[in-house]
């Protein structure tokens, strides 16, 4: 053997570089291998190979070590259209090119190549090199990522980011939505413009507790729509951080809860006013009683009496639940308040639709159970031909109108007016016309008791709850919660 160096001085220098390189790929943890100027594989490394999930054989397999490719989109990429074909058929480096790689398992790997040609020193192409990075991470982040930001567009929550100058930064279709601001409207103007004079204090307080990396959860307030006005929102705010952990800013989520409010303060009303109803038909109970047992000859006939007007006063209170107690009509209360003495050609009830509130129609319901007990007792329906009409008219205009309710009866026996007025004439004439505030008469002619009823009602007695109703559901921010 003779040392030929001297006359080959190019080869002795390349093939130690090339064993440098062969070295240095092995050890490097990042994916890497070579190829020959034809695109035969020469060298890889372990992350290659841990990459591909196979072990290619070198100077037979060309281009590429995984069993296939796909491009970015998820279409097949021919090996010889891969990213270190190009370079070496078109002689120029890749930088960065993505696709994707599939293991003899079916996982897939999404990866950046980057590929440098390899040279010798005259300048001739003698293969090439190429990094493989394994974006699979970054793949996972971008998905998220993506998903976060379509959660946050399409949330019915309003999602706002605020930088610490308090400026808009980001604003969701929620926030829209809730705000009515639009997103070219809103992103970067002070967020100061959506909270009002009064919860100044509150905003900074929030600015405060944000700063030094709280996070402030579920404060019901009050923002500020485009036009103005208020909405109650449970709000919840976030630090935003950068990598370092310093706050950069805030998340703002918003939920509107005006309709829990509304409904808050609507129970709220309702539960007084049931107390006031209670305390009320406990007060005609107890009166009812007291009446009953000073007037009766008898403890059965107070008994009698008492039991017959507390069934009258629960079923004036039944057709008022049906009914929401917000009101009844008063054909259904005259209906109910004679069906026990119904009977063919007793009544005659003739009149318009009136909607009368729960404390005049229980008002009207008691008094012609005690018209009706006394008819049948003493006047018409103590009978079998006598009859009883009861006909209502309605005068007036669009802000007040009074009722006229007549009952006459007819065919009973003749009339003598009593030497003393009952509980009955004392219901109906002082307490009756105190309820309606107006005026009842009763007249005691020899052919059957005439009574005759005058009420003033305010347009229409559904017309103040619904106002009322109105009112919580459009009561401004100062006024709420």
């Amino acid at each position: 053997m003779r040392d030929v160096a001297e006359h080959r001085p190019g080869e002795g220098p390349l093939c130690r570089s090339e064993a440098r390189l062969h070295e240095l790929i092995e050890a490097l943890p990042g994916a890497l291998y070579t190829t020959d100027a034809a695109g035969r594989i020469t060298s890889y490394n372990p992350a290659a190979a841990e990459l591909w999930g196979r072990l290619p054989k070198l100077g037979a397999e060309q281009w590429c070590g995984s069993n296939r490719l796909y491009k970015p989109d998820g279409t097949p990429m021919p090996h010889d259209e891969s990213p270190m074909a190009l370079a070496l058929k078109e002689h120029r480096p890749i930088q960065g090119a993505e696709a994707i790689a599939e293991r003899p398992d079916g996982g897939r790997v999404p990866f950046l190549a980057y590929v440098t040609l390899l040279r010798d020193p005259s300048g001739v192409i003698t293969g090439a090199v190429n990094m493989l990075v394994d974006i699979t991470e970054r793949k996972r982040a971008e998905e998220l990522a993506l998903r976060l930001a379509a959660i946050v567009e399409t949330s019915d929550d309003s999602i706002i980011g605020v930088d610490l100058n308090g400026i808009i930064t980001s604003w969701n279709q929620g926030a829209e939505r809730l705000l009515t601001y639009t997103a070219e409207e809103a992103v970067g103007t002070p967020v100061s413009m959506l909270i009002p004079p009064d919860r100044r204090d509150e905003e900074r307080s929030i600015v405060r507790r944000v700063q030094n990396g709280e996070h402030v959860d579920h404060v019901e307030t009050v923002r500020l729509r485009k036009d103005g006005s208020p909405v109650w929102v449970s709000l919840t705010v976030s630090p935003l951080k950068d990598p370092q952990g310093n706050v950069i800013g805030a998340s703002r989520i918003g939920r509107d809860i005006t309709e829990r409010r509304r409904g808050e303060e609507h129970r709220r009303i309702l539960i007084g006013e049931l107390n006031h109803r209670v305390k009320n038909t406990l007060a005609k109970v107890q009166a009812i009683a007291s009446q009953t047992l000073r007037n009766a000859a008898s403890v059965e006939e107070a008994r009698m009496s008492f039991e017959t007007r507390l069934i009258a006063l629960a079923k004036a209170h039944d057709l008022l639940t049906r009914e929401s107690w917000e009101s009844a009509d008063l054909t259904d209360i005259v209906r109910d308040a004679l069906e026990l003495y119904a009977g063919a050609n007793r009544f005659r009830i003739d009149g318009p639709v009136v909607r009368l509130g729960p404390e005049p129609a229980l008002a009207i319901a008691m008094a012609l159970h005690e018209l009706s007990t006394n008819a049948a007792k003493y006047g018409a329906l103590s009978r079998d031909d006598g009859c009883i009409d009861i006909v209502w008219r309605l005068k007036g205009d669009a802000d007040g109108r009074r009722l006229s309710l007549r009952w006459a009866e007819r065919g009973g026996p003749p009339v003598v007016p009593p030497q003393r007025k009952g509980f009955g004439s004392r219901l109906l004439e002082r307490a009756l016309a105190q309820e309606l505030g107006g005026e009842v008469r009763v007249v005691y002619e020899p052919t059957g008791v005439i009574c005759m009823i005058e009420a003033f009602l305010l347009a229409d007695e559904t017309k103040q709850q619904n106002a009322a109703i109105g009112e919580i559901r459009n009561v401004p921010s100062d006024r709420q919660g």
